[in-house]
Parts: C-alpha cells; sequence; structure tokens
C-alpha cells in the first residue's frame, strides 16, 4: 500500500495542537531504546492546562479529564505516511501518535490491522454507493478492546505497575485479561452480575481474578474507583484512562490507511461511555494536522439504544449536561454505561463535526444484528446492530446521501451475547438418509423466493 503525502491541512484544536517540540523534548522509552512516539506529556480538554505524566485521569487544575498531548519535533521528518507504510501492518505502527512504550512490551502485545470490508449487499439494501465495514469482531478477545488494553497494559508494566485491571462488562474485561496474561501481570476484573456467561467464561481461561458487582456497570466502576485508591495497582480505564484512550484511534488510524489516505464522509460509532468516539475525533484531527489528510473531517455520529442512551439525551436537550441513567433496560449491554465518562467530550466531537447522536429502538437493533450476519456474513453482539439501525434510520430520514463513503464501526463479537438475539431461519430437523436410497427430493434445501435472497432455509 502506498500513500502519498499531500499538503497539510486545517489545524486541530489545543488539546492536540501542532506545537513543535525540540529534539531534547521527546520522550524516551523506559526500557531499551529511545521512542518513536511525539507525545510530551497530558493536556486537559476542558481548561486546556498542559502538564507533565499524571497519575490518574483528571487534570489537578480543574478535575477536566486528560489526554495525551503531542508536538512534532523540530528538524527533519519523514512524511508519517510513508513511515507508516514501512512498518509491520499492526497496532504500534503508528507509534509516533501513541504513547511511549518500549519495545519488549509492544512486541509482545501486537496483532495484526482488522479488516475494512466494503458492504456491498448491506450497501445496496440501505441505499448507499459506498459502505466500510471496519470489523473488529475478529481481534483475539472478540472487540475493539484489544486496542486501548494493549496500549494501557503496556504502559503499566513498563512504569512498574504490580497488577492491571479493569472495570467492565465483558468486552474489556477480556481484552485486559489476555493483555495481562502475555506479558506476566496479575489482572483483576470488575464486572456486574448478570453478564452472559460466555464473556466471563474466557476471562477465566485467561487467569484473571473475577469480582462480580450485585449492581450495574456504574457501581462496578466505583468499586473498581475504590480498588485503586486503596490498593494501588492499575485499572486501564480509571486511573490510566488518558493512556487507554489513545489505543482507541488506532480504528481510524487504520480505516484511513485502507482507504489510501483519504477520510470517510461519516463515521458511525456505538456509544458507551462515549471514549471511543471522542478518540476518533482526535484521530482524524492529528491525521488532518500531520499525516496530510486532504479531506475536511468525517461527520461522527454516535449511536446508543434505547434503555440507556444519556449521551444522546443530551444531544437531543441540546446541552452539554450529561444526566445519569440510574437503571438500564438496553439491549446492548456493552453500551450501557450510565454515567459515561467520556460523554462531554464526544457530545463536543459530535457536534464538531457536525455529526449526529441517534437512539435506535431495540426491534431495529435486533434487525441490525440479523441483516449484518445474512447480507455481510459479522455476526455482531447489539452494538453492531445498533450501529446498522442508525445507518438505516439516517438514510431514511435524508441525513445521510447515497454518494457519502460511509464506515460502520463494528467493536464486539456476537458469540459474546449470544442469547440477545434470537436467530431467524435455522431452525433443523432430523433428516434419516437411506445410503442406499438418498431421497433427495425431500430434503429441505435453500429457495430462490426465501425472504433473505436465497439464504434461508
Amino acid at each position: 500500500m502506498t500513500i502519498a503525502p499531500t499538503e497539510r491541512a486545517t489545524e486541530p484544536n489545543r488539546a492536540v495542537g501542532p506545537s513543535r517540540a525540540s529534539t531534547a523534548d521527546r520522550v524516551e522509552c523506559a526500557a531499551c531504546e529511545p521512542s518513536a512516539s511525539w507525545a510530551v506529556g497530558q493536556v486537559c480538554e476542558e481548561c486546556g492546562g498542559r502538564s507533565e505524566w499524571h497519575r490518574g485521569a483528571a487534570c489537578p487544575r480543574c478535575l477536566g479529564p486528560l489526554v495525551v498531548d503531542y508536538r512534532r519535533p523540530d528538524g527533519p521528518e519523514a512524511p508519517l505516511p510513508s513511515t507508516w507504510a514501512g512498518r509491520p501492518a499492526t497496532l504500534f505502527r503508528f507509534a509516533e501518535l501513541l504513547p511511549p512504550l518500549p519495545r519488549p512490551y509492544r512486541d509482545r502485545l501486537e496483532f495484526p490491522f482488522s479488516p475494512l470490508r466494503r458492504a456491498l449487499r448491506l450497501g445496496e439494501q440501505l441505499g448507499l454507493d459506498e459502505l466500510w465495514i471496519k470489523d473488529d469482531t475478529v481481534l483475539a478477545s472478540g472487540s475493539f478492546k484489544d486496542r486501548p488494553a494493549a496500549v494501557a497494559v503496556a504502559w503499566a508494566a513498563a512504569h512498574g505497575r504490580p497488577w492491571v485491571g479493569c472495570a467492565s462488562t465483558g468486552n474489556l474485561a477480556a481484552a485486559t485479561a489476555r493483555a495481562a496474561a502475555r506479558l506476566g501481570l496479575p489482572c483483576i476484573v470488575v464486572v456486574p452480575s448478570g453478564l452472559p456467561r460466555p464473556k466471563l467464561r474466557i476471562v477465566r481461561h485467561l487467569g484473571a481474578r473475577i469480582l462480580e458487582v450485585n449492581g450495574s456497570y456504574d457501581d462496578a466502576n466505583r468499586i473498581a474507583q475504590l480498588t485503586e485508591e486503596t490498593r494501588g495497582g492499575g485499572f486501564v480505564n480509571i486511573g490510566l484512562r488518558p493512556i487507554y484512550a489513545e489505543g482507541s484511534k488506532t480504528l481510524l488510524f487504520e480505516t484511513w490507511a485502507d482507504l489510501s489516505g483519504r477520510l470517510p464522509d461519516a463515521v458511525i460509532v456505538p456509544l458507551g461511555s462515549g471514549a471511543l468516539l471522542s478518540a476518533t475525533q482526535r484521530a482524524q484531527e492529528q491525521l488532518r494536522s500531520w499525516a496530510g489528510a486532504p479531506d475536511p473531517p468525517a461527520r461522527l455520529i454516535g449511536t446508543q439504544p434505547e434503555g440507556c442512551s444519556p449521551i444522546v439525551d443530551a444531544f437531543e436537550r441540546g446541552d452539554e449536561e450529561i444526566r445519569p441513567v440510574e437503571r438500564s433496560t438496553s439491549i446492548a449491554e456493552s453500551l450501557a454505561i450510565g454515567h459515561p465518562a467520556s460523554g462531554r467530550s464526544a457530545l463536543r466531537a459530535i457536534r464538531t463535526t457536525g455529526g449526529l447522536a441517534d437512539r435506535p429502538r431495540r426491534a431495529e437493533v435486533v434487525r441490525g444484528v440479523r441483516e449484518l450476519a445474512r447480507w455481510e456474513g459479522v455476526y455482531s453482539e447489539p452494538a453492531g446492530g445498533s450501529v446498522v439501525a442508525t445507518l438505516r434510520r439516517l438514510r431514511e430520514q435524508g441525513a445521510l446521501r447515497r454518494s457519502d463513503r460511509v464506515v460502520l464501526y463494528l467493536t464486539g463479537a456476537g458469540w459474546k451475547t449470544p442469547t440477545a438475539v434470537r436467530p431467524l431461519g435455522t431452525e433443523s430437523r432430523p433428516v434419516r438418509v437411506d445410503l442406499r436410497r438418498p431421497e433427495l427430493d425431500s430434503w429441505p434445501l435453500p429457495t430462490d423466493d426465501s425472504p433473505m435472497g436465497g439464504s434461508a432455509w
């Protein structure tokens, strides 16, 4: 793949602004070699205050959320597109725009790109000429959480944390446990009760200790915060959250590379905590400033099903106040976060890019899961169904045009939530076959006039 560098585009906002640092300011890895990372510390998304690496996720001045601060070093630098194209196609190809991580830890956690697939059949059904699926259901733990977990756990190991952990609805638990196992760190995951058993089975196989809290995800998150404050260690989505969130940028970095250095017109992103959508916005700002992406920013569209949608609620009210949802009835438990830590950041990203926030109904989410499976061969958890449901709704409303290049983020595999959506048209019955006289005409073969284009039995 060759990506030609292009003219530098619009400058990003202050949180990732293109300020330049001297070569002496570049951060070096804690182990064996200088880092390619351009990270120089952290910056507050609320007050804009910059600081060196700070333990914790909140700004010491205003308690706003911290993100990693990058500065391009002075001196001659090869264009990022050509630099990245010459590296192995793994998560850490984009080292300049990730936190500094020592090589030994990176090597143990690298994994290949997830595929960006052209969704021809689904696009035909929904009236889009160019629809793409960024399919993170194929990653090792079955979800995109492998990305932020790899970055945060590598950082924790490099900085001497004795153990790692997370608060999770299941996907992050598996990803954190996997990364911890690769690096030989003890791991504890705090989860709400009632999660699908397959989500916890993989965590047990990976050797993590599970603490099930009799309550919601937000209750589990509070227990995890208390544990980190009193017992040390590092919860990747609590005290290590600024580092952790950077791994999620790589979905857009990979998408941009696979689209030959172009940004899509719109990206539809599941909303849970809001971290993935806000990281996607930082990623495209950095690409436009430092990698020569010539396009206008992609419209960022968030989707959060009915039953627990505090970010969508705030968007519809037209303010930045996130009103917590105390009790979820959402079909998508991976998105059912009543107190979204990055909700305000996600709202700003949606509004800055001219995007939208949508709340599909339960039946629409179920339909989306089935359509992904039948039309594109992807078995997704309900978060993926929510993405497809929002796409269908926006096409019907005319908010997306047929000519728009749209990318869907599919963030979790359906095998983790096997009872959430019942399959259609897959009933089976035993057929007794006499091999000496097979009665082929009696077999229940597919029919051309089946409702899913010949794929139903």
